[in-house]
């Protein structure tokens, strides 16, 4: 559908409900430390608690070389002091974590000290335990003969797109976005996990892995069900896949009525893994900013429109400083990611290990301190607003120029379907807006729909 733009007013919106980020799930432990019994904050309904007690997942988004380990070290270290168990999750070979942390990281959780453990995913060991959990369920229900306990996943290679899925799985056995508590083994348990994923591009299709994955699921199911082929194979693989997994909790039969549960299972798994991404009590991303690289601040422009297309929201901006920052860098940095907050990184000397008390005591870092640690009413911006009275749709998409969206309608016009770059996101429309569309304008980070 080819769209016109044009210049207007920018349509404000409300700010997002605020909530209680920084609470521990050891608020049932005595704390010791004044920081960290300072932002626990008080709750007013079952729901907030719950929230409270579940583990929080904060990333960063940024080019690389931006410094996106270095914030990631950064966060860890204000949460782990702030009195919050907190994990570093990292995906890569790279040694700066180790170095700033001057801690040996391996692949399972070690302690760096109070309150802060890392730990570094290797796609190699990740591959183990999957295997074996099939192999387990094999050898129960015997589907295989025998084939997949012959598999020696020592011998099995990385792939392409291997490390990303794994990561997947493997950071989900510590936040449990998409298991309720009762179901499946779980990590230890951490207050925060910080993750330093491989890439952004990776980061972004793990946030909207789970909302894709339902459309997926959508068509595999209608394909097992109303053919030969999967009324045939369907119920075999679902009862491999829910024996190795526990979805239901009941024992696994190959009939009609155990498909159709391990199916609504496994799609309000990925419901929940959905709604986790985009609740901001559950998870945090910021982008991270090379202030004297245009290519960095640009990039980050567009990971922000990016992160919305993915069904997340961006918290907030973070710059890394260099040994002389200038006043105005901050000024940049400030008006360029308006209205979302922003601050700056102290810069961090590799020339010996981090003086970590000092860092965090010192004044400048202060303020990346309290970001990290605001309520979502103070840092969240909803990404569509409907207007019924002016019947239109208004998207926040930084860092897209208008000629990389592009709108589609399907299902008689419920829905609307917007691509933009690398990205795409469905967004359903109230039904006194429903409509085909008839104009769009791009204004300066805003599209507005207008239906008819």
């Amino acid at each position: 559908m080819a769209l016109s733009f044009s210049s207007s007013s920018l349509m404000t919106a409300d700010p997002a409900c605020p909530f209680t980020f920084l609470t521990p799930i050891a608020t049932r432990r005595a704390r010791g430390s004044r920081r960290g019994r300072g932002l626990v904050r008080a709750v007013s309904s079952s729901d907030d608690k719950d929230k409270e007690r579940s583990t929080k997942l904060v990333t960063f988004l940024g080019k690389g070389g931006s410094g996106k380990t270095t914030s990631a070290v950064f966060a860890a270290q204000h949460y782990a002091m702030a009195g919050l168990k907190t994990c570093l999750v990292m995906h890569s070979s790279d040694t700066t974590a180790e170095y700033l942390l001057n801690c040996k990281i391996g692949t399972s959780p070690i302690k760096c000290k109070d309150n802060l453990s890392a730990v570094r995913l290797e796609t190699t060991k990740m591959l183990l335990e999957p295997l074996k959990r099939l192999q387990e369920a094999d050898s129960r229900l015997n589907m295989t003969n025998g084939v997949l306990e012959g598999v020696v996943g020592e011998e099995l290679g990385v792939l392409p797109g291997m490390d990303s899925i794994f990561s997947v799985f493997e950071l989900e056995r510590y936040v449990r976005f998409l298991w309720n508590e009762s179901q499946g083994k779980r990590r230890e348990t951490f207050d925060m996990i910080v993750y330093d994923g491989i890439s952004t591009e990776e980061t972004l299709r793990m946030i909207g892995a789970p909302s894709k994955a339902r459309l997926y699921l959508k068509y595999l199911r209608s394909i097992a069900e109303k053919t030969d082929l999967g009324r045939l194979a369907g119920p075999s693989v679902l009862s491999l896949i829910d024996e190795a997994m526990s979805l239901t909790g009941s024992k696994s039969t190959l009939n009609v009525n155990t498909s159709a549960r391990i199916w609504d299972a496994l799609d309000k798994m990925l419901e929940r893994g959905t709604s986790a991404f985009s609740d901001p009590h559950k998870f945090r991303c910021f982008l991270v900013v090379d202030p004297q690289s245009p290519a960095s601040v640009d990039s980050a422009l567009r990971y922000w429109g990016s992160t919305i297309q993915a069904g997340a929201l961006v918290s907030g901006a973070f710059g890394v400083a260099s040994p002389n920052e200038a006043g105005e860098s901050t000024e940049r940095i400030q008006e360029t990611f308006v209205p979302m907050p922003s601050a700056f990184i102290p810069h961090l000397s590799f020339a010996s290990p981090a003086d970590w008390d000092a860092i965090m005591s010192n004044p400048s870092s202060n303020k990346a301190r309290e970001l990290l640690s605001l309520p979502a009413s103070s840092i969240s911006m909803p990404s569509v607003k409907f207007d019924p009275v002016k019947k239109s749709v208004t998207l926040l998409l930084p860092g897209f120029d208008k000629s990389e969206i592009k709108l589609y309608q399907y299902r008689g016009g419920s829905e609307l379907l917007v691509e933009a770059g690398d990205q795409r996101r469905v967004i359903r429309l109230p039904p006194n807006i429903q409509g085909k569309v008839g104009g769009a304008k791009f204004v300066d980070r805003n599209l507005v729909v207008t239906m008819r």
